[in-house]
């Protein structure tokens, strides 16, 4: 009899009030965010094994100044390190590191990738880079940062996001 009682009194409550339910709060059990950070570092290790050459390209064995690419978008941080003549030697991104939805856009993603990165190509020897960084992201200070503090010598940095001289055509104006 008095849990109907109360359930009468908890739908006057409501409607008086006007909830739509009850408010519940989801926390994440230590269980889970253990398995999160462990795919994560399993994305980690997957993306830093070595890449293996395909055809007839040889591995290259040192590689002591390298062009780096960053492109830095408002989902996503894609780092790419080439050699002078243009070739990809390695390449990350936050989604492959294993960032998911919006924590893929933000500046410790992009830390994550640099280091990712960097392990792959850490045996090539590489010490002087020049930056080309495209885009509008979050994460193109922390990626530099990143590379800066990993004591690799930083010879230029040079912004090679589009801008357009006049871009598309507007909306005719409203008439109001």
């Amino acid at each position: 009899m008095y849990v109907e009682q109360w359930a009468v009194e908890e739908r006057k409550r409501r409607r008086k009030h006007n909830f739509m339910g009850k408010k519940r709060i989801i926390k994440k059990t230590e269980e889970e965010i253990l398995k999160e950070t462990e795919e994560r570092e399993a994305a980690e290790r997957k993306v830093s094994k070595a890449t293996r050459p395909k055809g007839k390209k040889g591995k290259l064995k040192h590689l002591e100044r390298a062009k780096i690419y960053i492109q830095s978008t408002y989902n996503n941080t894609l780092i790419t390190i080439t050699d002078l003549g243009g070739n990809v030697v390695a390449w990350s991104s936050s989604g492959a590191v294993g960032f998911k939805g919006p924590r893929k856009a933000t500046p410790f993603a992009a830390s994550r990738v640099v280091e990712a990165l960097l392990e792959k190509v850490g045996n090539l020897g590489l010490r002087e880079v020049t930056i080309f960084v495209r885009g509008v992201g979050s994460g193109r200070e922390s990626a530099i940062r990143a590379l800066a503090n990993h004591g690799i010598e930083i010879n230029s940095i040079k912004d090679v996001t589009p801008v357009p001289h006049n871009g598309c055509r507007p909306r005719k104006p409203r008439r109001v």
